[in-house]
């Protein structure tokens, strides 16, 4: 199915091919492969950046909205392009059927704070939703810590897909 639909930063119409989905049938596909899936966000010079994540979808904890989210290296190529421009696409995929949200982001971790959301608790929350489990939560932390992990949130404004 082809469709235009305003583009998120310019508001200019872009053809979009796909279907649009709604956040349960991402979450479906998210549930598949341990959330493995393909993050994309955009270099200065308007390249992609792209790559392989973790991700899942869950609450976030400030407004109770679902987000589709994933844990990054504090200072990463893919930290710094996410502060320069706060929006990313991550693409689920089983076989041929896939799934795209492409929203905006918000950041929270040691470098990138919010006062009112604890961040270990949140990157548990995250590393949960996509599919991880741990014996050893102590030393999660600590490496979570260690690492300067970040949690990326992204607000679902548009979910494409095969179906």
């Amino acid at each position: 199915m082809v469709q235009v639909l305003p583009d998120l930063a310019s508001g200019l119409p872009v053809i979009v091919y796909g279907r649009i989905m709604d956040l349960d049938r991402l979450r479906d596909l998210a549930g598949t492969e341990q959330g493995l899936c393909v993050v994309s966000v955009v270099h200065g010079d308007g390249s992609p950046h792209a790559s392989v994540v973790n991700a899942g979808v869950l609450t976030h904890p400030r407004d109770g909205g679902d987000v589709v989210g994933f844990v990054t290296r504090g200072g990463s190529v893919k930290h710094r392009r996410l502060r320069e421009r706060a929006q990313a696409t991550v693409t689920f995929r089983r076989g041929w059927r896939w799934a795209g949200v492409t929203g905006r982001v918000d950041l929270i971790g040691p470098d990138d704070p919010s006062h009112d959301i604890a961040v270990l608790p949140l990157l548990r929350a995250v590393f949960r939703a996509a599919g991880g489990t741990h014996d050893d939560w102590d030393e999660y932390d600590r490496v979570m810590t260690t690492e300067r992990r970040v949690a990326v949130l992204v607000q679902p404004d548009r979910i494409v897909g095969s179906g």
